[in-house]
């Protein structure tokens, strides 16, 4: 008489998932904040792995959960299972979808620097599909299924392609700058701030050396490309980021009232998904590097 063993079960797969978010982002909110899931539901999953595995993988403390001996011994095994499985899914979608380009960018990137060059993109790459996916924070490349990302980062950062670096700089409509003279009229209009940079007023007066007698009044916007409109309207005084304000300056909707510009530390980088082997993502980067603001015109 054979006997046939039970064959022994594996962990449900958003169990390990909870596993290794919480273990590699440090917390049961940070992996929730990932997997789109409300952190009771991650930490009822990390709950069902220890019942598998009969035994805990954190200690629970006031102020959240740490890994204990175990967690930490296991938590490099998940975590590399879980990057080739990520690796062999876009694998998988790259060959399904070969022209396809999923780019990650800055929602002011995405508007006024990117967008212009998109005409110039298709035109050179008619093969090519892309999709603009507008984020505040860069994705990780590994594992949210991006081909490119562009974002932002201080200049120290390491990996890759700079594209541009980041210049600041006042700027107005002309009307408005017809009414100032010299560095200290600049207090005497509104200030129109970008919640995301809220201090470039700050670090422009910093480096530029210049003090302003007066406190000025400012609006705040939660989207630059509202207060690059705004300025353009009229409203009042912007600090400028000279790659999302360039085709302005081109075309004279806005100017630069007085002198000064200054580099904020800061660069655009592009970044390609590792492991793609395709040649024209990385054609791609190398045309948004030469791009002129003449030629988006």
């Amino acid at each position: 008489m054979s006997v046939k063993p039970p064959k022994q079960s594996l962990p449900p797969l958003n169990a390990l998932r909870a596993f290794e978010a919480a273990a590699r982002l440090g917390g049961i909110s940070k992996a929730a904040d990932e997997l789109c899931v409300t952190p009771g539901a991650v930490a009822q999953h990390i709950k069902a792995l220890e019942a598998w595995a009969g035994a805990s993988l954190f200690h629970r403390k006031a102020k959240g959960v740490v890994l204990n001996e175990l967690g930490y011994r296991c938590a490099r095994d998940f975590e590399a299972a879980f990057d080739q499985l990520f690796a062999a899914t876009q694998s998988l979608r790259t060959r399904a979808a070969p022209n396809s380009i999923r780019i990650a960018t800055l929602p002011s990137l995405a508007q006024l620097w990117l967008s212009p060059r998109m005409p110039e993109l298709r035109a050179t790459f008619p093969e090519a599909r892309f999709s603009i996916t507008a984020l505040e924070q860069p994705p990780n490349m590994d594992r949210e299924g991006y081909d490119l990302s562009i974002f932002l980062e201080p200049g120290t950062t390491h990996g890759g392609d700079i594209l541009t670096h980041d210049r600041i700089f006042p700027v107005c409509a002309p009307a408005v700058a017809d009414q100032i003279k010299e560095p200290s009229d600049l207090s005497k209009h509104l200030w129109l701030r970008d919640s995301l940079w809220a201090g470039d007023w700050d670090l422009w007066q910093q480096k530029t050396g210049t003090t302003l007698p007066l406190a000025p009044e400012t609006v705040s916007y939660s989207l630059y490309a509202l207060a690059v409109e705004e300025a353009c309207n009229g409203a009042g005084i912007l600090m400028g980021h000279e790659m999302l304000v360039e085709r302005h300056l081109t075309r004279g909707a806005l100017v630069a009232p007085v002198g000064g510009s200054i580099q904020t530390g800061y660069v655009v980088k592009a970044r390609l998904r590792a492991g793609d082997a395709r040649v024209w993502p990385r054609q791609i980067v190398t045309l948004l590097a030469g791009l002129s603001p003449a030629a988006l015109l």
